[in-house]
């Protein structure tokens, strides 16, 4: 399972995945100023964009392989919600690609559990995959607008997420639906405490997919990590607030930074 995958710049590795349903355009933000300094890497997930999909390969490690087979040798991986997934379990399955992880408003586990009340409810996922079997045009615009709830810039963002979508091939219907099924079932809190690499999670304020109240479970989950909650924003804080975003990832990436 081939991915697309471009690399700009020059210096040490990064490597960006997005989420669900989106594509490699949704980092044009931070992808210019950070290819300044950075050889990135901007992978796109199994079946989004231009990346090809393998039905038979739909579990999660599968698309971690894939992941790793377009990624450089070792890097930094910075993985915005489902692909902060894909992340974590690259971190845990082959920790010696991984020299570091950046979640961007990301979680561990997508959905309410025993002991994991800061998540979405079941059945708004599972409302999601009937939808999206019946209209997956209309169920992806629907995700849009959740991801840009509350947040202080609301308008522009959504804009700019549909501009991003439209900029790219679209993405694969089983691809979209194997993608869902990862979100509702994927579970990784135990192997949290496994990861040994400089990790930052990212949360937006106002983020009603992924609530920064999970922060506290974190905290006792992966004691070492870093944490930060960015003001007035909701589920894509790249796009929202850039600024704010990329001053984090300059500070965690700062070779001095300890």
């Amino acid at each position: 399972m081939r991915l697309f995958f471009q690399t700009t710049g020059d210096g040490p590795e990064l490597v960006l995945l997005h989420g669900w349903g989106m594509n490699a355009a949704v980092w044009a933000p931070v992808v210019a100023e950070l290819s300044q300094a950075f050889r990135v890497t901007v992978i796109e997930l199994p079946g989004h964009g231009a990346s090809a999909y393998d039905p038979a390969a739909s579990t999660l490690d599968d698309w971690v392989t894939a992941c790793l087979a377009a990624a450089p040798e070792r890097a930094v991986w910075i993985g915005w919600s489902l692909g902060g997934q894909l992340a974590q379990r690259a971190a845990l399955r082959d920790p010696q690609r991984i020299s570091g992880l950046v979640m961007v408003t990301a979680s561990p586990r997508f959905v309410v559990g025993d002991g994991w009340p800061h998540a979405m409810a079941l059945a708004t996922l599972t409302q999601f995959a009937r939808a999206l079997r019946r209209d997956h045009h209309q169920t992806l615009e629907r995700f849009l607008s959740l991801q840009v709830q509350g947040d202080e810039a609301a308008r522009e963002t959504l804009r700019l997420l549909r501009q991003d979508i439209a900029l790219r091939p679209e993405a694969d219907p089983l691809a979209l639906e194997h993608g869902l099924e990862l979100l509702r079932t994927v579970d990784l809190r135990a192997g949290l405490g496994d990861i040994r690499c400089p990790t930052l999670w990212l949360f937006g304020e106002r983020d009603t997919l992924v609530p920064a109240d999970l922060c506290d479970e974190l905290e006792r989950l992966m004691p070492a990590a870093e944490i930060l909650i960015l003001q007035g924003c909701a589920h894509a804080p790249f796009l929202s607030h850039p600024r704010q975003c990329l001053r984090a990832l300059n500070h965690f990436l700062e070779p001095d930074h300890a």
